[in-house]
């Protein structure tokens, strides 16, 4: 994190989000997921910061807790209003919330799961927009419209069903959609990962444009560390709930030190027959997040482990004194 706070749009601390476990007919509590554990990150204006992680580690449920579709067990989760304070979205009053939902929108993974099949699509833009009072139908319809053409869509498709589009598409409105609200905030829970190769960089492609055209701020999740740096200023590298790794996008997969994040960046194909990528294989299978293992949770597979690891909970740091790169390893400074 960084000191001058004021600087950045959006800022979480400590955010924990535990799902209870529970058994038999009343429900009894047994144990809780510690889907996202002690969290902390921020977002400049205007910048993309790519969240990595493999199945499971917490990227999702991060994502719902900042546009509070899930309520966050602890935290702050600080967003710098239109005045430029800070505010705390889970200490707002009901109205500050109405308005801080309109501010931060979504865009999900599955894009055909995303809108009501028995709704047209210009149903679907225009309940948001009736509910935050953006004008008359006419007001409405022309919004929608304008949104429309800006995902290269033609606005008479406002007036179709979602089973008569593509893939691709369906994931072109709902970006369109969610951006119907004008909000400042975008997070992209594995925009494309739904989507074919080819259409994939199509939507990568026009998500980078709109950012240009809206000046939009993107939190990116994904599992593909390639579309990650190809779409991100900064990635974070999440493993079993916890940030791992901080780091400018740029040179990510040379500059990378936690032995989790190098694992993943050894897994990328590189497009070169004449360049073989040394892949680094974990052993052993990812531990409970109900019941996670004590000191660094990345102990039990990582090839570099000492006793301090199986005891000591890493924090995040600086490598090599630059606060741009933060990494929880105690063997940081190691060759």
């Amino acid at each position: 994190m960084t000191e001058n706070r004021q600087e950045h749009l959006l800022e979480v601390q400590n955010l924990k989000k535990y799902f209870p476990v529970t058994r038999g007919a009343f429900k009894r509590v047994i144990g809780r997921v510690h889907a996202v554990d002690d969290v902390s990150f921020y977002v400049d204006s205007g910048e993309t910061l790519g969240i990595v992680g493999e199945s499971g580690c917490g990227k999702t449920s991060l994502g719902k807790c900042v546009v509070r579709l899930h309520t966050p067990t602890s935290g702050q989760i600080l967003l710098r209003g239109e005045d430029g304070e800070q505010q705390d979205l889970l200490q707002l009053d009901r109205k500050g919330s109405f308005e801080a939902r309109r501010r931060v929108q979504m865009v999900f993974q599955d894009p055909y799961a995303s809108m009501n099949p028995m709704k047209s699509i210009w149903t679907s833009f225009d309940e948001p927009l009736r509910i935050h009072g953006f004008g008359d139908r006419k007001k409405r319809l022309e919004i929608a419209s304008h949104m429309m053409e800006s995902v290269n869509l033609q606005p008479e498709y406002l007036f179709r069903y979602p089973h008569e589009f593509s893939g691709g598409q369906r994931q072109r409105i709902c970006i369109a959609r969610a951006l119907a609200l004008n909000p400042k905030i975008l997070v992209c829970d594995e925009p494309v990962s739904a989507l074919d190769v080819s259409i994939q960089a199509q939507i990568m492609n026009l998500m980078r444009k709109l950012q240009k055209e809206f000046g939009l701020t993107y939190i990116f999740i994904a599992h593909d560390l390639s579309v990650v740096e190809y779409m991100s200023s900064r990635i974070a590298v999440m493993y079993l709930g916890k940030i791992v790794e901080t780091a400018p996008a740029r040179n990510f997969s040379a500059s990378c030190i936690h032995p989790y994040a190098q694992a993943l960046m050894s897994a990328v194909p590189i497009p070169k027959l004449d360049v073989k990528n040394e892949e680094m294989i974990l052993t052993g299978d990812v531990p409970s997040p109900i019941r996670p293992p004590q000191g660094c949770r990345f102990h039990p597979r990582c090839p570099y482990c000492t006793e301090r690891c199986k005891t000591e909970e890493p924090k995040l740091r600086a490598v090599n004194g630059d606060r741009s790169h933060m990494a929880a390893c105690h063997r940081i400074g190691e060759e």
